[in-house]
């Protein structure tokens, strides 16, 4: 017979089929602790206090923008041509809407791919560098950028959160295997980076390179023998650069001697104090129309003129609990890549925030070097988004695992 009985067996029961079933892993409600896909792994695991206090930089450096944008569009207005008052708040507001995301997606990324992104990184923007003397776009008498317009890039400053992971992941090697070199190829790619930037020149991100190097072989334990003669031959370097690099001799004759052209710290430390301990008020500010750079290496001195000198003290204190938070989160990590990744990543962040704000207290000579996410600038502002997602990136925990803390054996004898 046919029909509806051909699917029948010799017993009259229809034969079991096997069919192929997929297993769905059990999800909770959209960023639950039950959440398990991307998105609310990294909801649980990011450090949502660090993420919090940058936050808090980005929206205080959209103010101070919009304080200081006058000042620069004044300067480059013309009698035919005239900037917007706001044109450099309009295009500081594109950055951060183009660099919040990139922070983010970063702090994404697993530990493993995120040291891997900063290898590559370092590779690719190492090869820029080496193009900047070739064919490098000149802006103000310095020779540091790729392109021109919208596209003008600075290699430098995105291979800055690169390098700062980079070497550690290097040195961490040392801890393995101590026969690899690994100590004297890092000095070794510093060095270049540092001749590559001293012609350009950029004596301010050469600083940045060559510090951040040596927290790293700091926090990787070399002896004090070798520390000691790091440091002598440090001072030897600056030695050497006051009589044999020009730009390093300028600078440091103006801070130390008050000889040559003080006219940038002169007005950067008048504008500063022009608001006393509250400030002018915002836009009430008349000592920043004297200001060059206003809105970026001197816009500290323009929040202390308008927003007072207890605003700036605030700041200050926000890098610092950033730098703090993350060396609290260290505490507990056992992992030497981690540690040194890490560090390096915060020295370089906080290194670079007290140089701004020390040049415009006149502690240290002029830098040229912006006040992390608070200047204005497009290359400052993606760079340190891709810095502060590495470094958050690294710093993800799960809140449930066990973690031993380091400090556990510090009162022992």
């Amino acid at each position: 017979m046919s029909g509806g009985f051909d699917n029948m067996d010799a017993t009259g029961e229809k034969p079991v089929i096997a069919t192929t079933t997929r297993t769905v892993k059990r999800r909770g409600p959209r960023l639950s602790r039950a959440d398990r896909t991307p998105l609310g792994l990294w909801f649980w695991e990011i450090d949502r206090v660090l993420l919090l206090l940058v936050s808090m930089l980005i929206a205080i450096g959209l103010v101070a923008v919009t304080a200081a944008s006058p000042v620069a569009a004044q300067k480059l207005s013309t009698s035919t041509a005239s900037l917007d008052p706001l044109y450099y708040f309009y295009r500081q507001l594109m950055w951060v809407i183009l660099g919040v995301p990139v922070m983010l997606g970063v702090s994404m990324l697993p530990k493993a791919q995120a040291r891997r992104f900063a290898i590559y990184g370092t590779v690719t923007f190492m090869v820029l560098l080496f193009l900047v003397p070739l064919i490098g776009t000149e802006v103000n008498g310095a020779q540091r950028w790729l392109g021109s317009g919208v596209f003008r890039l600075q290699p430098s400053e995105f291979l800055k959160p690169f390098f700062a992971v980079s070497p550690a992941w290097v040195l961490s090697l040392r801890l393995h295997d101590q026969s690899l070199p690994v100590v004297p190829l890092s000095f070794v790619l510093t060095g270049i980076i540092a001749l590559l930037l001293m012609g350009q020149p950029d004596l301010g991100q050469t600083i940045i390179f060559v510090a951040t190097l040596l927290v790293l072989v700091l926090v990787a334990g070399l002896s004090m023998r070798i520390m000691g003669m790091l440091a002598g031959g440090g001072l030897a370097g600056i030695v050497l650069a006051y009589f044999f690099y020009p730009v390093a001799q300028q600078r440091i004759n103006i801070w130390l001697f008050a000889e040559g052209d003080s006219f940038q710290v002169d007005k950067a430390h008048a504008t500063l104090t022009a608001g006393g301990l509250i400030g002018t008020g915002p836009g009430a500010g008349l000592a920043k129309f004297q200001l060059p750079e206003a809105h970026t290496d001197y816009i500290f001195s323009v929040i202390g003129e308008e927003f007072g000198m207890i605003a700036c003290m605030a700041i200050a204190i926000l890098y610092l609990a950033i730098i703090v938070r993350v060396l609290v989160r260290l505490l507990d990590e056992e992992d030497s890549f981690l540690i040194l990744a890490v560090a390096g990543l915060v020295a370089q962040f906080g290194g670079q925030a007290i140089i701004n704000m020390a040049v415009n207290t006149q502690l240290f000579p002029s830098k040229g070097m912006t006040l992390p996410f608070i200047s204005y600038g497009g290359s400052s502002m993606i760079a340190l988004s891709i810095g502060m997602g590495l470094l958050l990136s690294l710093t993800r925990r799960n809140p449930y695992a066990a973690r031993v803390s380091l400090t556990r054996n510090w009162n022992k004898k």
